[in-house]
């Protein structure tokens, strides 16, 4: 197959009370599939993954706060071989300790720990399809983002948003650190790379270089 018919899919879900992007990303044609961030309401991917006949294989964590996870247990329950779950170490503490909801009054209960650990600069595949992992603290101690070149696509979690920053007021987060992040690792990707967010709308590099004020 030559590269130029590899074709990624990304469906968009926007789900739960805090409006959480969570992304199904697959490869046509072997149908292999993979999860980034399941947040509440998560049943309504599984029956699409059902109808589509596709293969879930692996679960795809960008940070340990419970609105990009909480979807887990169900995933789990749902298959009789459950997908593998993928978070960075550094975001382990943060996973096993409710994954902040207790900071929100919340409480949230994990069945197991992560099955791997990304590491920076890490290559995963989806089908024939390359994804490369770059580990951009500062949210938290274990983001990461999911970076597409051949489809030019960065799934960025709360690492950036269409002209803003995530937060970093909560533990673990540190702004100089964000900001450092976001300026060795996302800016030096392609200008036109689009830049698909935790929560709200998708933007560019080129954008927020320009236009975000956080990053000026």
């Amino acid at each position: 197959m030559k590269e130029n018919d590899i074709h990624l899919r990304v469906d968009t879900f926007t789900l739960g009370p805090l409006e959480n992007n969570t992304y199904l990303l697959w490869e046509e044609k072997s149908k292999q599939v993979v999860l980034i961030d399941p947040t509440y309401d998560t049943q309504i991917i599984l029956d699409e993954i059902k109808a589509l006949h596709l293969n879930l294989t692996e679960v795809w964590i960008t940070h340990a706060h419970f609105d990009h996870l909480i979807g887990i247990p169900l995933l789990l329950r749902s298959f009789e071989t459950s997908p593998q779950i993928g978070l960075h170490s550094a975001d382990l503490n943060l996973w096993r300790t409710d994954a902040g909801a207790q900071s929100f009054n919340l409480h949230i209960s994990l069945p197991k720990d992560p099955d791997f650990y990304f590491s920076d600069g890490q290559i995963l595949k989806i089908g024939e399809i390359r994804v490369q992992v770059l580990h951009v603290p500062g949210h938290t101690p274990g983001h990461v983002i999911f970076y597409a070149p051949q489809s030019k696509i960065a799934f960025c979690g709360d690492v950036i948003f269409y002209h803003s920053i995530g937060r970093t007021d909560l533990p673990g987060g540190d702004f100089e650190t964000l900001i450092a992040g976001i300026k060795s690792k996302l800016f030096t990707l392609p200008p036109d790379t689009r830049l698909l967010c935790g929560h709200g709308p998708e933007t560019t590099v080129e954008e927020e270089k320009k236009n975000n004020s956080f990053l000026q």
